[in-house]
C-alpha cells in the first residue's frame, strides 16, 4: 500500500518531531556508553535529532536507534524495524547489513526494534510500520550503510591496535586479518571500536563483492524457532496473572448494544469479569474455554437501527448502474492520446469482485498490561506508530507511557495494518475495564475475525474498448465502482481530487501503449469496514486489464504473449519478466498436454513486475491449476529463496481467492464464518510453481504482494482457451465450466 507521498511524509515527520523530542545526547557520547561491552552502530534516519541512549542505561544493550551490535562473544545483533509476518523481512534486513559488515552469518541474530518513529520509521511511509512491500526497498541503503559503518570502525580499531594502515586489513566471516599474520575476531575488537567516532560516507561494496546478498546457501533466521514451536506469538505470551478475554460482538455492522444480562455468564467456573466495552461485552476468564462458555451464556439485546441492511447482491446491482456512467477522473494524462478514429469493433464488459476476508492463519489478538501508570502491549504490531497512538488514546496515557512488544505473527495480508488498530485498542479497553488488575489477552476466534473484521471492498468495473480495423485498441474507457479504503481514516490524506489511489492502482496508468485511455472512479459508502488486502487495488484491476488484453489479442488474431511484447516495447522490465516466464514455460515451443490450456498475465505492483504463465485443466467443471511459471523483476535479489517462497505463497493465496473467495453481506452481517465456507487452498489444489528471477543490479523492490495480481487473470485466460467462456465475475467456484466445442 502506498501510504504517503513526499509532502505527506514531511508533514508527519514534523508532527512526530514536535511531539516526541529527543534528549540532548551527542552521538559520540551514545556510542561511548556501550564501549565496555561491545560495538553499537547507529545510523540517522533523516531527522536532525541526536541518537538516543538505551532507556535502561545499561552499557552494551542495543540502544533504540542502533541497528547493529557486535558483542564480545562475536554475536552480531541486527535490530529489525519491520514486522515479520512470514514474508522474510527479518532475514532480508539482516542479510543486507551482515553482507556489508562481512559478518559470520552463523553468529547473526535479529531483534525487533521498539516503537519509535524518530529512529525506526519506514522511510517510504514516514511512520514506523510495515506494508506495501516496502521493507527491503526503504531499508536497502540504510542497512548497507549501517553494516559498512560497523565494519569500518572494526577495521580502524584493529589498525590502531596493530599499528598498521587500515587499508591493509581484510575482513571476512567476522574475522579481521593482516598480511603480517595478525588476526582478530570481531568480538575482540568491538570494545575498542565502540570508542571511535563513526566515519561519514563510508564506501559500500561493489555488488560483485557480495557474499550473502543474492546467495541461497544460508537459511532464514526464523526457520528454526518456527519449526520447533519456540517462536513467540501473541498466544504464547505468559505474564503473572494473565487472563484471557473474548468479546461478544454486534451481530451486524452498525448494531449497538442496548442491554445485557451476565448473571449466567458469571456462574461459569473460571470467569472473573464480565464488562461492557465499546466493542461489545467482554468475558474475562482464567483461560480460553471458560471465556467462550461465559460468552455463550450471555443474554444480549442489540439495537439494529444503524445497520446498513443492503446485501452483496443489492450492492452489485447498485454498482452496475453506477458503472454505466463516468465518475471522477482518475487516469493520468497520456502522451499516446490521439484523436479517436471510428471503431471497427467494440468490446463492452462488466466485471464483479466480491468482498474478501484476509483470513490470516492467526486470528487477531493482543495482550494489554496496565500497571504502574504505564501500558505494555504484546502483539503482531504491523504499524507500530498507529498502534502506539491508538493504544495510548484508549488507555488515557501519553504515548511515551506505552511500550509495544512486537511479536511474529501468523500472517496479516493487510489485516493488522489498519488505522484504528482495532485488535490492540479492544485489548486496552478490556484491561482498563477491569481496572488494570491483571494483564489481559483478548483473543479472537476465527469466527470473530471473519465476521467482525475488515474486508477487501466489493468492486464493479465497467469497460468499453474500441478496436481499429486491425483489432488493436483505439480507445479504452474504464469506470471503477467501490468503497474507498482510506476515506475517514488518518490515511485520507492520500485522496487527491476525489480519487483514492488504492481503488485505481494498476488501472490508472497502463504499461501498454494504448491510446485514449480514460479511467474514472465512483467511491461508494457502505456500512462495514474495509481495508487493504494483499496487493490492494491490483487485486481487481490486474484481472480486468489482463483479461481484456487477451481479448484484444484474439480480436487482432495475435498470440497473447507476442501482442503484450509489442504493446510493451517501451517497458524493458515488463518485457524481461514476460520473456523469462514465456521461455521457461515453453510458450509457443511446447504444447501443453491434452486437456490442458495455457494462460498468461503480467502486472506491475509495488515497483515489481511479475509475469505468470499457468497450465489449467478442468476437473468436475472447475479449473485445476497444474503448473505456474513465474518471471519476476524485483531489482537486486537479496534472498532468492525468500523471493521464490513469496512468489509461491502469492500464487497459493491468489488461487484460493480466485477459486473460492467471497464474503457475502446479508442484513449487515457476513455470512461466512470459518474455513468451511471461506476455504483456503488445500495441498491437493496447490500447483507446481517455478520461479525465475530477472538478474538485476537495481535497488530491490517488493516481493510480499506482487505475486498475487497476475494469477487469477492468467487462469481466466487459460479457461477461455479451454471453454470459450470469458469469466467476468469471481470466484470461479460460483460458475460451472464445460469444455469448449
Amino acid at each position: 500500500m502506498r501510504m504517503f507521498d513526499t509532502l505527506q511524509q514531511a508533514q508527519l515527520r514534523q508532527t512526530l518531531a514536535e511531539t516526541t523530542p529527543a534528549p540532548a545526547l551527542s552521538r559520540r557520547d551514545f556510542l561511548k556508553s556501550g564501549a565496555a561491552a561491545g560495538l553499537v552502530v547507529a545510523v540517522p534516519l533523516g531527522w536532525s535529532g541526536a541518537a538516543l541512549a538505551d532507556p535502561a542505561g545499561q552499557p552494551g544493550v542495543l540502544a533504540a536507534d542502533a541497528f547493529i551490535r557486535v558483542a564480545p562473544d562475536d554475536t552480531v545483533t541486527i535490530m529489525i524495524k519491520h514486522h515479520e509476518m512470514g514474508q522474510g523481512a527479518t532475514t532480508g534486513l539482516a542479510t543486507i547489513a551482515a553482507d556489508e559488515l562481512d559478518a559470520d552469518w552463523s553468529r547473526v541474530v535479529a531483534e525487533y526494534a521498539p516503537s519509535d518513529p524518530k529512529r525506526y520509521a519506514n522511510l517510504a511511509m514516514g511512520i514506523q510500520g510495515t506494508g506495501g512491500s516496502t521493507a527491503m526497498a526503504n531499508s536497502w541503503e540504510q542497512m548497507r550503510k549501517a553494516g559498512a559503518t560497523a565494519r569500518a570502525m572494526l577495521v580502524q580499531a584493529a589498525a590502531d591496535s596493530w599499528k598498521v594502515p587500515a587499508a591493509e586489513i581484510r575482513t571476512a566471516n567476522g574475522v579481521l586479518t593482516h598480511p603480517s599474520g595478525k588476526r582478530a575476531r570481531y568480538g575482540e575488537m568491538a570494545g575498542a571500536a565502540a570508542q571511535l567516532t563513526p566515519p561519514a560516507n563510508v564506501p559500500l561494496k561493489d555488488p560483485a563483492q557480495f557474499t550473502l546478498i543474492g546467495k541461497d546457501r544460508k537459511g532464514r533466521l526464523d526457520s528454526l524457532a518456527k519449526s520447533t514451536g519456540t517462536a513467540t506469538y501473541t498466544i504464547d505470551v505468559k505474564l503473572p496473572g494473565l487472563l484471557t478475554a473474548v468479546i461478544a460482538r454486534p451481530p451486524a455492522f452498525g448494531a449497538r448494544l442496548k442491554s445485557f444480562d451476565a448473571s449466567a455468564a458469571r456462574q461459569v467456573k473460571g470467569v472473573t469479569d464480565v464488562v461492557q466495552v465499546p466493542e461489545g461485552v467482554a468475558v474475562v476468564a482464567t483461560g480460553m474455554w471458560p471465556a467462550l462458555q461465559g460468552r455463550k451464556a450471555l443474554k444480549l439485546d442489540w439495537d439494529l437501527a444503524g445497520v446498513d441492511a443492503r446485501s452483496s447482491a443489492q450492492l452489485f446491482a447498485e454498482y452496475r448502474e453506477l458503472a454505466k456512467r463516468p465518475g471522477v477522473p482518475a487516469s493520468k494524462p497520456q502522451a499516446t492520446a490521439t484523436a479517436a478514429a471510428p471503431a471497427a469493433r467494440s468490446i463492452e464488459a462488466v466485471y464483479e469482485f466480491p468482498f474478501l476476508a484476509h483470513a490470516a492463519m492467526e486470528p487477531m489478538n493482543c495482550v494489554a498490561w496496565l500497571h504502574d501508570g504505564q501500558l505494555e502491549t504484546y502483539s503482531g504490531h504491523q504499524l507500530q506508530t498507529t498502534d502506539q497512538m491508538n493504544a495510548a488514546k484508549a488507555a488515557g496515557l501519553p504515548p511515551e507511557k506505552v511500550t509495544l512488544h512486537t511479536l511474529v505473527s501468523g500472517g496479516s495480508f493487510g489485516r493488522r495494518a489498519n488505522a484504528e488498530a482495532d485488535f490492540v485498542v479492544e485489548a486496552v479497553h478490556v484491561a482498563k475495564a477491569i481496572g488494570g488488575r491483571a494483564p489481559v489477552r483478548v483473543q479472537r476466534t476465527r469466527e470473530d475475525d471473519m465476521q467482525a473484521g475488515y474486508y477487501r471492498p466489493l468492486y464493479v468495473h465497467g469497460v468499453r474498448l474500441d478496436l481499429d480495423a486491425q483489432g488493436l485498441p483505439a480507445a479504452w474507457q474504464h469506470t471503477i465502482v467501490g468503497q474507498s479504503i482510506v476515506a475517514g481514516t488518518p490515511f485520507a490524506m492520500m485522496i487527491k481530487d476525489g480519487v483514492d489511489p488504492t481503488s485505481v492502482e494498476g488501472a490508472a496508468e497502463l504499461p501498454y501503449a494504448i491510446p485514449n485511455h480514460a479511467l474514472t472512479l465512483h467511491s461508494t459508502k457502505v456500512g462495514l469496514p474495509v481495508l487493504w488486502w494483499r496487493s490492494v487495488g491490483s487485486t481487481h484491476t490486474a484481472y480486468v486489464v489482463e483479461t481484456l488484453i487477451d481479448e484484444i489479442a484474439e480480436a487482432a488474431g495475435r498470440d497473447p504473449v507476442e501482442l503484450r511484447l509489442a504493446l510493451l516495447k517501451d517497458r524493458p522490465r515488463h518485457v524481461a519478466a514476460l520473456k523469462l516466464a514465456a521461455d521457461k514455460a515453453g510458450w509457443g515451443q511446447r504444447k501443453p498436454a491434452a486437456g490442458i490450456a495455457r494462460g498468461v498475465a503480467l502486472h506491475e505492483s509495488f515497483n515489481t513486475v511479475v509475469a505468470q504463465i499457468v497450465d489449467v485443466r478442468l476437473v468436475d467443471g472447475q479449473p485445476k491449476v497444474e503448473r505456474v511459471v513465474v518471471g519476476v523483476d524485483c531489482g537486486t535479489a537479496i534472498n532468492p529463496d525468500v523471493i521464490r517462497a513469496q512468489m509461491e505463497g502469492g500464487v497459493g493465496f491468489a488461487l484460493a481467492a480466485a477459486l473460492y473467495g467471497a464474503i457475502d453481506l446479508d442484513q449487515g452481517a457476513a455470512r461466512q464464518s470459518n474455513f468451511h465456507d471461506y476455504p483456503v487452498l488445500r495441498l491437493p489444489a496447490m500447483p507446481a510453481v517455478e520461479v525465475h528471477i530477472v538478474p538485476s543490479a537495481a535497488a530491490p523492490t517488493g516481493v510480499g504482494e506482487p505475486g498475487v495480481p497476475p494469477l487469477a487473470p492468467a487462469v481466466a485466460n487459460a479457461l477461455y482457451r479451454l471453454t470459450g467462456q470469458r469469466v467476468r465475475s469471481l470466484p470461479f467456484a460460483r460458475q460451472s465450466f464445460g469444455t469448449a466445442t
